[in-house]
C-alpha cells in the first residue's frame, strides 16, 4: 500500500510550518526541539514530523533529504512538494492522474478502498484532510523540462527531433532535417526525329518532376 498512514489532527498549521522550515537553515536533525524552535510547540504540530518523512523530506532519524534541500529554494518548492505527494500517494495517483482535483470525501473512499477497509472511518478522515491540504500548497501545473521527442520524419526514412518552435522564430529550417540527394542519369537514344526527345521529356516532367 503506498500510501502514507501519517496524518495530521488539524491543518491550519502546516502553511506556516512549510514557510518557516522555507526561511530557516536545515538542521542537522529535524527533532521535536527544532520544530519548538521554530516557534510551533502543541502536540498537534509534532505529527507533522512523520508526514514529513512520509513525504521524503526527511529520513527515519530525521535528518534532511536533497528532497528536504530542495524545497528550500522558494522558487521550486511548490512543484518540490507536488512531486513529494504524488510520490508518497503513489497508489492513489495509479488510480486518478489528478488525485489533487478529488473532493475530500472522494480521496476518503479511495483510502478506504487503498487500505482494504482495515483503517477507521475517523482516520480516512483525518488522512483525507491531510492529502487535500498538502495538495493546496503544491504546484500541480509546473512541469519539470521534457527532453525533446524522437520521431520519424516522413519520407526521409530517418530518425530526426520533433521540435515546438515558437511563431516568433518562425518555421523549422529544412536546413537542419536530414537531407537526400537522388542523381538520376539518364542515356538519350540516337535519333533525328525531335519527337523522340519531345516524348522523353514529357516522361520525365510527368513521372519525376511532380
Amino acid at each position: 500500500m503506498a500510501i502514507p498512514t501519517s496524518y495530521l489532527t488539524s491543518v491550519k498549521n502546516i502553511e506556516s510550518i512549510f514557510a518557516a522550515i522555507k526561511a530557516a537553515k536545515a538542521p542537522d536533525r529535524f527533532s521535536q526541539r527544532y520544530l519548538s524552535e521554530l516557534g510551533f510547540k502543541s502536540t498537534s504540530d509534532r505529527l507533522v514530523i512523520p508526514v514529513l518523512k512520509s513525504l521524503g523530506f526527511l529520513q527515519d532519524n530525521g535528518a534532511p533529504t536533497k528532497r528536504y534541500y530542495e524545497f528550500l529554494d522558494q522558487t521550486q518548492s511548490s512543484r518540490v512538494l507536488a512531486e513529494a505527494v504524488e510520490s508518497a500517494y503513489s497508489d492513489l495517483f495509479q488510480l486518478n492522474r489528478k488525485a489533487y482535483d478529488l473532493s475530500k470525501s472522494e480521496v476518503h473512499s479511495k483510502f478506504k478502498t487503498l487500505t482494504e477497509g482495515k483503517v477507521g472511518d475517523s482516520v480516512l478522515e483525518k488522512m483525507a484532510m491531510t492529502f487535500k491540504k498538502l495538495c493546496t500548497l503544491a504546484d500541480w501545473q509546473a512541469q519539470a523540462p521534457r527532453p525533446p521527442e524522437k520521431t520519424l520524419i516522413e519520407g526521409t526514412g530517418a530518425e530526426g527531433l520533433k521540435e515546438e518552435i515558437s511563431p516568433e522564430f518562425g518555421e523549422l529550417s529544412a536546413s537542419r532535417l536530414p537531407q537526400r540527394v537522388y542523381t538520376i542519369q539518364i542515356h538519350l537514344p540516337e535519333s533525328r526525329d525531335p519527337a523522340v526527345y519531345d516524348a522523353l521529356f514529357r516522361s520525365l516532367k510527368e513521372h519525376l518532376l511532380r
